[in-house]
Formats: structure tokens, sequence, C-alpha cells
């Protein structure tokens, strides 16, 4: 089973690329709306921030515009989140030039589903370069417990292939547990398919922890799963099951793989679960209802609950548990990521327990 790697300074480590995201106020679409509400935004810091609010250190690696207005937004935003973070500094170079990445979302609201827009023109993230980062002093100095990559992050231009690919190969040679979310965008591949299967391939062999849902497993490693989407998820376990399986046989390398579960009623109401297996145990949650506030984010969060519950050495049965919670939790925000105030906040929603706390 997995063991992490002790005294290390830093519980978890993730590269991204950071951005903000703008959204209408009371769930309103965008077309009709002159009021939004802008956070900073990253799906690998979503992630993180299971871990920040339970109080792990973690620490972010990025890239910033020099002197930009919203890298300071950003900044200050990770600093309250608790998590500390490096990055290069890259001029912005004219009214043209490199910029943080825009989000543009409407949540929904009952039968109107949500839309989202992602604007990345001149991101600044694409620029992500491993000469940028001393990795000997990262992963053998200060030490890494896991490593949360992102195939967002992995595909988003051909410096930031290479840079996630020699970070999965240092964090190994030094120890670090590695965790991959294949995280499949059809857009970021195109034109890019063989590359990009050879890399993620290559991260997939040294990752000790894989995450994705059908789609991710299907097009970026080419293991056949269950077809996405349909009425009744929970009558698609076994072929889950049948595909983690897949999955096992082709990287023996890593001890844990989960996907998520999600069922849509409407954008208010989901069915959510999740299957893992952890070494030779199987561990299922059979879709349960929760309420939606708003749905992004709410992958992220099963991961950083996952990842949390690996760092702090609990048995397995309840990292799928405290995952599940955590990502339900990540749907009653506004922001993309949860904010858990302590850990017996996540048991009872696990529990079911939604009576007030006084």
């Amino acid at each position: 089973m997995l063991k992490v790697k002790e005294n290390c300074k830093y519980a978890l480590v993730v590269p991204t690329s950071m951005g903000v995201r703008i959204t209408p106020a009371n769930s309103q679409p965008v077309a009709a709306s002159d009021t939004f509400f802008m956070q900073a935004t990253s799906a690998e810091t979503n992630v993180a921030s299971i871990s920040s609010y339970l109080g792990l250190p973690t620490h972010v690696l990025t890239t910033f515009v020099k002197d930009s207005p919203i890298a300071a937004f950003i900044k200050q935003n990770l600093r309250s989140r608790g998590m500390t973070f490096e990055g290069k500094e890259v001029e912005q170079g004219g009214p043209w030039g490199y910029r943080h990445q825009f989000n543009i979302a409407d949540s929904g609201y009952g039968s109107r589903g949500p839309r989202v827009l992602n604007d990345r023109a001149g991101e600044v993230g694409r620029t992500l370069n491993i000469a940028d980062f001393d990795l000997e002093r990262l992963f053998g100095k200060d030490g890494v417990g896991i490593l949360h990559l992102s195939g967002l992050i992995g595909a988003l231009s051909p410096e930031t292939s290479r840079f996630c690919l020699e970070l999965a190969r240092a964090a190994k040679k030094y120890g670090t547990l590695i965790s991959f979310d294949l995280n499949y965008r059809a857009s970021f591949w195109k034109g890019r398919e063989d590359e990009l299967r050879a890399i993620f391939t290559e991260i997939a062999s040294v990752s000790d922890i894989l995450v994705g849902n059908e789609e991710d497993f299907q097009l970026c490693l080419g293991v056949k799963g269950p077809e996405a989407g349909g009425k009744d998820i929970a009558a698609k376990i076994d072929g889950f099951k049948g595909m983690i399986a897949a999955v096992k046989q082709q990287f023996p390398n890593a001890s844990v793989f989960a996907t998520t579960l999600r069922q849509v009623v409407n954008a208010n109401t989901h069915l959510w679960g999740a299957i893992m297996l952890a070494g030779d145990e199987w561990q299922v949650v059979q879709p349960r209802e929760i309420h939606v506030l708003d749905r992004i984010g709410g992958g992220d969060g099963f991961v950083g609950g996952l990842l949390y519950s690996v760092l702090k050495g609990w048995e397995s049965e309840k990292w799928i548990q405290f995952a599940w919670a955590t990502g339900a939790l990540a749907t009653t925000f506004l922001t993309d990521y949860a904010q858990p105030s302590d850990e017996e906040q996540v048991w009872s929603i696990w529990g079911g327990n939604a009576r007030v706390k006084r």
C-alpha cells in the first residue's frame, strides 16, 4: 500500500496555470447579466485546497505575468488559502502579450444546464518551463509527500507537457508519490494526439495514483471503458470496474485507481458516487443524491479529499468516503474549491448529517 515520504516540507505540490473565473450573480446566464463574481482559479489548486484548509502544507508551482493586477489578485488568493507558491514573473510584452486565462461560467439552474467558456489566448501558464524550478531543492532538500499532476497542464502546450514529464521523473527519483488526474480535453489534444499519448503513458507508468473517468482512460491511455453519459450510472458500475482492472494491468506500478460517478437529474440535483481500487480491494460508493449550488470543482474536491486521506495515513476504506464527501462539499460553494472548516464537517456530509451545530 502507499507510503508517504516522511519529514517533508510540503505534503502536497501542484503545478498549475492560474487564472480567474467570472460568474454571474444569482445563477443567471452570462448574456443576461451585468454583475459578476470574480475568483482566482485552477483545477490543480482546487485539489490542493482540501489539504491547505485542513492544515497541511501545500505548495504551488506556476508562472505569473509581471506587474499584473490579476497576478497580484491571484497571489493574494493563494495566500488566503494557506498555500505557498513559486514561479517565474513573465513580462507581459504589450497589450497583445501574455495574460492569465479567463474562465466565464454560467452555473446553470434547474433545467438550464451550466455553460463554460474558456478564454485562454496568450495564457502565461503555457510558458511553464522545468528550467525555472530547482527540482533537486524541491524534491531532494525540501521534500514532497505527493506531487499531483493534471492532464490539463500536461496538454496545455509542448512546454508544459515536458514540464510535467520532468516533474514526474524527478518525483520518482526522490521517492515522492505521484498522483495523476488525466483530465482529457479534446481541444488541447487536437493535432498532438500521438505526442500526448506517449507523454501521458509515461507519466501514468510512474504514477502511484491514477484518476479519470471513462473518457479520460480511453482517450488518454487507450483503455476501453463504458460509454460516457446515460441515465442510470449505477448500472454501469461493473463496466467501470472492468475498465479500472484493465488500467491496472497496463500500469502495474500504480496502487490506487479511482473514478467518480455522476448522474445529473438537473443542474441542482445530482446522484454522486465513486469507485476505487486500492491494492486488490474494491471500494464503491453507490450514487447518492446531493444538492448542487455550482457543480464546477466537484471532481477536484474528490481528488483533494482522496490525497488528503492518503497523506493522513488512514485506512483505504476511509479514503473514498472522505473523497466523496469533499467532492459533495465543493458543489455547495460559489468558489470552484471547497473550504472545509475541519474534518468533522466533512464526515458529517458523509454521514448525511446536515443538522445545525451550535
